[in-house]
């Protein structure tokens, strides 16, 4: 099925922090998708990166003891669950 792109969904980075993925935003000149995505700690700064790298896989042969298949994987998280 592979990764799954969903605006506003939360993400796990594979060394573990958590970020929301805001928006696709789109290259002027080349049209490349990049993924604009904001950390939920610290200062809440806002990054970007190419969508291609936020939906890759681990790189297993760098990291072999990550058991995280994506470098940003989406996270079933219910809202109704956090505030309990």
């Amino acid at each position: 099925m592979g990764n799954i792109v969903k605006i506003k969904g939360i993400y796990r980075h594979f060394k573990n922090n958590y970020y929301i993925l805001e928006d696709i935003a789109y290259h002027s000149e080349t049209g490349e998708k990049y993924a604009v995505y904001r950390q939920l700690y610290d200062e809440g700064k806002l990054y970007i990166r190419p969508l291609d790298m936020f939906l890759s896989k681990v790189d297993k042969e760098k990291y072999p003891m990550v058991k995280q298949e994506y470098r940003f994987q989406l996270q079933n998280i219910d809202k109704k669950n956090e505030l309990q």
